[in-house]
């Protein structure tokens, strides 16, 4: 089994390891007692699990002699140990301490929050020296992700594109990341042979596939985001929304999404047609 043990100074970042941990399969465990830490991973073994992430910190007042004997243990053991420890400047930790408003864990056992950060810093010293140390002082986010996925050469968790087609005389749905109108472009609604089809049928797609206009916008539209998705990606983002809206969100919408799920092959790409999903879902109540 592949065993991840993240520990550290308290603000220091280790929660964002652990939900880092989450995104690409391992499962997770924040804030264990040591003394449990054999049993978790024996029950985790017996169903084959392959992957685990435990957060060891100063709030559960672990011994951090007990916690490089038990790395020993496990690796003899044959499991593949990792213990990776986040740090910070002093100065650093105050500020986001006091951004966050939270309590430090030995506050009730020292007066002042440096008194408090400088007897972390001490009791967590041993452990610090056995791990593979990460200051975290000057990255945000997306930088720190980076690197510990570069050191323990972890997947990249995938980008997930969602395409929802709308109508604007509906509402534009809530949570979109982009929104682009594309009510000016032909519209087979005002063909009464075509009305009755959406644009995920065959007499529609004839009718745009001899539309020019169609075909410009869908690729430029597909070279934005062809061009911008991969810096999203590297910040980090697990998703992107975007709307295409037409006045029914029945044909001109629903094709563009069409298309452009095609065109964005190299990403995970959901796919949702608001109207028709809940035209769909009326008739089946009816």
């Amino acid at each position: 089994m592949r065993i991840i043990l993240i520990s550290g100074l308290s603000g220091s970042g280790k929660s964002i390891a652990l939900r880092l941990l989450e995104d690409v399969g391992f499962v997770c465990v924040d804030n264990l007692p040591v003394k449990l830490l054999p049993g978790l991973i024996e029950h985790y073994a017996a169903s084959q699990t392959a992957q685990l992430g435990v957060s060891v910190d100063i709030r559960s007042r672990f011994n951090p002699a007990e916690v490089l004997e038990l790395v020993k243990r496990l690796r003899q053991q044959g499991h593949q140990v990792d213990l990776l420890f986040l740090t910070s400047s002093v100065p650093v930790l105050l500020r986001r301490f006091s951004e966050t408003r939270r309590s430090h864990p030995l506050a009730q056992e020292h007066q002042t929050l440096n008194e408090s950060v400088a007897a972390e810093q001490q009791y967590m010293s041993t452990l610090q020296s056995f791990a593979y140390v990460i200051d975290t002082s000057l990255l945000n986010v997306p930088q720190l992700r980076r690197q510990i996925q570069q050191w323990l050469n972890l997947p990249v968790a995938p980008l997930r594109v969602v395409l929802e087609s709308f109508g604007y005389k509906y509402g534009v749905p809530a949570g979109l990341d982009f929104v682009f109108d594309v009510r000016f472009l032909p519209n087979p609604y005002y063909d009464f042979d075509l009305r009755p089809f959406t644009g995920l049928d065959e007499p529609v797609k004839n009718f745009f596939a001899r539309q020019p206009v169609m075909a410009e916008m869908i690729a430029d539209l597909s070279g934005f985001l062809c061009r911008w998705l991969p810096e999203m990606e590297k910040e980090s983002r697990s998703y992107v929304n975007i709307g295409i809206g037409c006045t029914g969100g029945q044909h001109r919408s629903v094709y563009i999404v069409q298309a452009l799920a095609q065109q964005l092959n190299a990403y995970s790409v959901i796919v949702r047609h608001r109207q028709l999903e809940l035209r769909k879902n009326s008739e089946k109540t009816v």
